[in-house]
C-alpha cells in the first residue's frame, strides 16, 4: 500500500516565497505531517511518499520516500504525480487563501482517493461565518457576529464588546485578534473579516473521523490558547471530566449532522461554559482537515487513527473509539502524561 501524505507548508507550499517560514504554521504542520507518516508507516506493507521544502531537515523516516520541491511549479508536478500514483492521499493544508480548496480540487483532477475532506464540507467549513450561520439554523449555539467589510477603518459603536476579530477563511490563529471595543484599531485587513462575541469558557475540541460507514468521535480534549489576544494554538489535554466529556461529544456529534457529509478527520473548536447542562456552550469553527490534536491523540487511544482513516474512505463501519490516557501535548507534537489533579 502507499500513501501520499502532503503537508502544505512543509511541502513546499511557499518554496518561491524566500525568507523563513511562518514559525506557528510551521510548527504545527510539522508535527501533523511527521504523525500522521508516522501512522500510516506503522501499517504493516505501507510505504508513504511526502513533498520537501529544503530549507526544512527533519529525518527521514524509515519505508518513507521525501522528495524536495525547489519551485512552484515543481511542486505541482510533484504533487499530482504523487497523488495519481497512491492508493490513498492525505492533504493538510490550511483554509485561507483557498489552499485546502485548491489542493483538495488538485488531487481529485488525477483520481486521486482522498482520505480527508468532501468537496461540500470544504467549501461550508472554509467560510467561518457561513458555518456558523448554518449551524445556528439547526438550532446550534455560536457567537452572536456581524461582518466588517474589507479595510474597514473604524469597528461597529452597536455590537456586544469583547470580540474576537477573525479572517472568514483563517487557519492556526492568523490575523485572529481581541478587540476590546469600538475604540480599538485593529491592523488594516484587505479581506472581510467576522467580528464574533467573545465567549467567556474554557475552550475545547473534539475530532471525529468519518465515512459512508459511520463516524467515530474521538476523545475531547481542552485547547491551550495564547493569553495575549491572538488565541495562538498552543496545545491541550484529554477532558477527563465526565461531565464536560460527554458535552463536547454531544455537541460535536449535532454539528456533524448539520453540515454535508464528511469523510476523513474532521475537528470542531467550542467553547464550553459554566452551566452544568451545556446551555453555555457554544461551536466557534469547523475544520474540515487534520487538526493539530491529532498529535495528541493517536498517543491517547488503542487504535491507529491513520488505519481508521482508511477505513472509513472505504466505507467500513468504524468502530467507537475507547477510553483515552491522560496526556498532555504541545502544537509541536510533543506529547506527555497528565499532571495529577
Amino acid at each position: 500500500m502507499h500513501v501520499f501524505v502532503y503537508e502544505w507548508i512543509t511541502g513546499g507550499g511557499l518554496v518561491d516565497h524566500p525568507g523563513r517560514l511562518p514559525e506557528s504554521l510551521l510548527a504545527e504542520g510539522a508535527a501533523m505531517a511527521s504523525a500522521a507518516a508516522q501512522d500510516f508507516l506503522a501499517i504493516s506493507g505501507c510505504r508513504v511518499t511526502r513533498l520537501g521544502d529544503p530549507r526544512l531537515e527533519p529525518a527521514t523516516l524509515r519505508g518513507e520516500r521525501r522528495v524536495e520541491i525547489h519551485s512552484e511549479a515543481q511542486r505541482r508536478d510533484e504533487f499530482a504525480a504523487a497523488a495519481a500514483a497512491a492508493d490513498y492521499t492525505l492533504v493538510i493544508a490550511p483554509e485561507f487563501d483557498r489552499i485546502l480548496t485548491k489542493s483538495f480540487a488538485a488531487a481529485t483532477e488525477v483520481g486521486a482517493r482522498l482520505l480527508g475532506g468532501s468537496a461540500d464540507l470544504i467549501r461550508t467549513a472554509s467560510d467561518k461565518h457561513r458555518t456558523c450561520e448554518r449551524l445556528t439554523a439547526a438550532g446550534i449555539s455560536t457567537p452572536a457576529a456581524v461582518l466588517i467589510e474589507a479595510d474597514a477603518e473604524r469597528l461597529p459603536r452597536d455590537f456586544e464588546y469583547p470580540g474576537v476579530l477573525k479572517p472568514l477563511d483563517g487557519a492556526g490563529s492568523q490575523h485572529t485578534l481581541l478587540v476590546e471595543g469600538p475604540g480599538d484599531e485593529p491592523p488594516p485587513y484587505p479581506w472581510t473579516r467576522r467580528l464574533e462575541r467573545f465567549c467567556p469558557g474554557r475552550p475545547a475540541s473534539v475530532a471525529a473521523i468519518c465515512g459512508p460507514g459511520g463516524q467515530a468521535i474521538l476523545p475531547p480534549c481542552w485547547q491551550w490558547l495564547s493569553g495575549d489576544g491572538r488565541f495562538t494554538y498552543r496545545g491541550g489535554a484529554i477532558i477527563g471530566e465526565s461531565g464536560p466529556a460527554a458535552r463536547a461529544t454531544s455537541l460535536a456529534e449535532r454539528v456533524l449532522a448539520a453540515l454535508p457529509p464528511a469523510t476523513g478527520y474532521v475537528g470542531i473548536d467550542m467553547v464550553l461554559g459554566d452551566a452544568p447542562d451545556g446551555g453555555d456552550d457554544v461551536v466557534i469553527e469547523v475544520n474540515p482537515r487534520l487538526t493539530t490534536s491529532y498529535v495528541g491523540l493517536r498517543a491517547a487511544v488503542d487504535v491507529n487513527l491513520a488505519e481508521l482513516m482508511i477505513a472509513g474512505f472505504e466505507g467500513t463501519p468504524l468502530p467507537s473509539v475507547g477510553s483515552a490516557a491522560a496526556i498532555e501535548f504541545t502544537s509541536a507534537g510533543d506529547v506527555t502524561n497528565a499532571a495529577p489533579g
